[in-house]
């Protein structure tokens, strides 16, 4: 599985790797210390098993600047990734989708090519690759949509699936490009799961009644991997997603849904329904 990360969502792709830790009982040292047997029946499917028994996601992380990759490393979950695996450039992409597309992401897409081929050698059987970008600032538009160029050039019969952070409107957007990276970006995507921070925030704000919502409660309500990595009938791979998911080529555009709709802390609802959500077209 591939990460392809952007600054823009620095949030989002770190407590990605915090929250399915936590389901899989994985501790920030790679150690399991789960209390059920389904915990690792399909632990595989995100993560390698190291020559010590630790448990070791299989993820690229890449940026055009070292400061997301800093503090990822330093951060509480920063030893459970391989050091070999953070790719970065210097300078950054300056919310510039060309730079990102066609100058410094492109002076850096062989190095993070070379490790994304090593991770996929060591796979007994790649289905695909996943990539997680946000779609307003330079790097994860400009060289996202390089890396999927690159990527589908490479391995032409695997599933390529991307979760794409879509810019806020211009009101609440961080800067005045954020449109034009996301358009200059979204006919390249194909099948992908869009999330919208905006749209997050007022489930949590009219729906689940949180007065003031952060992105702890916004990542909760993102529930788009669960059926890859526990066992079940449903969208258990990525063919079945795809299969059941895309009735025609076209149509490639997903908006995740979660049920039952539930606040952080609330016991109001059967423990076994815990994060089991169908997206849906």
């Amino acid at each position: 599985m591939l990460r392809g990360l952007s600054s823009s969502c620095y949030s989002s792709k770190f407590k990605f790797w915090e929250t399915i830790s936590e389901e899989h009982g994985i501790d920030p040292t790679g150690a399991y210390h789960g209390d059920a047997a389904t915990q690792l029946e399909r632990v595989n499917v995100y993560y390698n098993v190291g020559s010590k028994g630790m448990y070791v996601p299989r993820a690229v992380l890449v940026d055009l600047e070292p400061g997301t990759m800093d503090a990822v490393r330093t951060g509480p979950f920063g030893r459970l990734f391989r050091p070999d695996n953070f790719v970065f450039g210097q300078s950054g992409a300056g919310n510039k989708w060309a730079k990102g597309h066609y100058t410094e992401g492109a002076d850096l897409i062989e190095a993070v090519l070379d490790v994304v081929r090593k991770e996929a050698e060591g796979c007994d059987c790649p289905q695909g690759f996943q990539l997680t970008h946000s779609l307003g600032g330079g790097t994860g538009s400009g060289m996202g949509t390089l890396l999927l160029a690159k990527v589908h050039e490479e391995y032409p019969d695997r599933i390529v699936k991307t979760y794409s952070v879509v810019p806020p409107p211009p009101k609440v957007s961080d800067t005045v490009v954020e449109p034009y990276n996301a358009t200059l970006s979204i006919h390249q995507l194909v099948e992908t799961f869009c999330v919208d921070n905006e749209a997050l925030y007022e489930i949590c704000y009219r729906t689940l009644k949180l007065p003031t919502p952060t992105y702890v409660d916004l990542n909760h309500l993102i529930s788009l991997t669960t059926c890859l990595r526990f066992p079940g009938q449903l969208n258990a791979d990525l063919r079945k997603l795809a299969v059941n998911m895309v009735p025609f080529p076209r149509l490639h555009f997903f908006v995740p849904g979660f049920a039952p709709l539930t606040a952080r802390g609330s016991q109001q609802w059967p423990t076994s329904c815990s994060r089991c959500s169908t997206p849906r077209t």
